[in-house]
């Protein structure tokens, strides 16, 4: 090693931070606790636009009215009243980049932050759905996905599962920092979604997902409302479907190939065929594990339905190992297939009509001339 190497590199415990810290400082433990942070911890980067979001939050409660910026501070400096501004809301430290940030507390945070869904979303949905969990397994599509249902604030919790690190070429449709390069999977979206939303509750399973904790995943915690699989590993793609028909969760998949979206509602339809039928419906975890690699392709093209696939795609398939290691996928897809995934994740948790089956949104027939 070399010595900038031996100077800078970063330990595989600090690099998987995730987790961030609350200060709320009208508490005087939580107060004391803060300045002693600040006196022990260095070269902190503190962002304070408390004023700020008061002043927004006031502006979005009164719509009709037209305040004049004085006015906006008169409502604001009411709102606050005696407390002072540096006391109000909370303070949120991110370990991984060393920042400190001055918020709004958790039930104001989140009437900003879901202000502009109004009324695609209405007030009395968002409710229904901050109770919501949704299960997300494999972090390329689901990296888009999970960050939509962050974003648009779909539910209360998101399950993460991914066993892989970031690669550099994974930066061909993960939206992520060349410095992230090494972390897990679970580690940058986690980091993400809290740099998005410090209060909605991200569990990572960084070892993806197993015999041994599919359990944990689907139902640890209070039962997953809707299960979105992404990952590439045949056994898992079965195994969780077998596990989420017993346990009366809805699966969807979007393959970031023409717009293709599965849905397979196994809470209306507890004795729905696995992926249609597509595939043998017991056969075992165990058992995929010992098939061949070319055994392994003709269950996933099986899946994929071979003749319904992109023509690109299906030239593709025939390179593999030769000219390409593995499936290619796009941006474009990978984030069109995030916002369906969201816009289906969204209608099932609210109680809406969305049937079982296999959808297109196929931009290259949508825009054909």
């Amino acid at each position: 090693m070399n010595p900038i190497e031996e100077k800078y590199l970063v330990s595989d415990e600090e690099k998987d931070v995730k987790t961030v810290r609350f200060f709320r400082l009208q508490s005087p433990p939580q107060r004391a606790a803060f300045e002693e942070f600040l006196q022990t911890t260095p070269n902190i980067r503190v962002f304070d636009t408390i004023w700020q979001q008061v002043q927004e939050l006031m502006k979005t409660r009164h719509p009709a009215e037209r305040l004049t910026p004085e006015a906006l501070q008169q409502k604001a400096a009411a709102h606050l009243g005696s407390c002072p501004a540096a006391e109000y809301g909370v303070w949120v430290y991110y370990p991984w980049s060393n920042r400190l940030v001055h918020i709004l507390d958790k039930a104001e945070f989140i009437e900003m932050r879901t202000s502009r869904n109004q009324h695609k979303i209405t007030a009395a949905e968002i409710n229904i759905l901050a109770t919501k969990k949704i299960g997300v397994i494999g972090l390329s599509v689901g990296q888009s996905a999970a960050l939509t249902l962050a974003m648009e604030r779909l539910c209360g919790e998101i399950r993460i599962a991914d066993f892989d690190r970031l690669d550099l070429s994974n930066l061909n449709r993960i939206r992520a920092g060349i410095h992230n390069i090494g972390l897990p999977k679970t580690t940058i979206v986690a980091r993400e979604i809290a740099e998005i939303d410090p209060f909605l509750k991200v569990t990572c399973f960084e070892d993806g997902i197993t015999e041994n904790n599919i359990g944990d995943f689907l139902l640890e915690g209070g039962r997953l409302d809707v299960v979105v699989e992404e990952c590439d590993s045949m056994d898992v793609k079965i195994m969780s479907r077998q596990q989420a028909r017993a346990a009366g969760i809805p699966v969807i998949m979007e393959t970031s190939d023409r717009g293709m979206m599965d849905i397979e509602r196994f809470d209306l339809e507890p004795q729905r065929p696995i992926l249609h039928g597509k595939v043998q419906d017991d056969l075992s975890y165990s058992a995929i594990r010992q098939f061949t690699g070319e055994q392994r392709m003709q269950v996933a093209l099986n899946i994929l339905d071979y003749e319904n696939i992109s023509d690109k795609l299906k030239s593709s398939i025939h390179e593999i190992g030769k000219t390409i290691t593995t499936w290619p996928q796009l941006a474009s897809a990978v984030a069109l297939g995030g916002a369906m995934v969201a816009h289906v994740c969204r209608e099932i948790c609210l109680g809406h009509s969305i049937s079982s089956g296999r959808y297109y949104a196929d931009p290259d027939q949508l825009f054909k001339l």
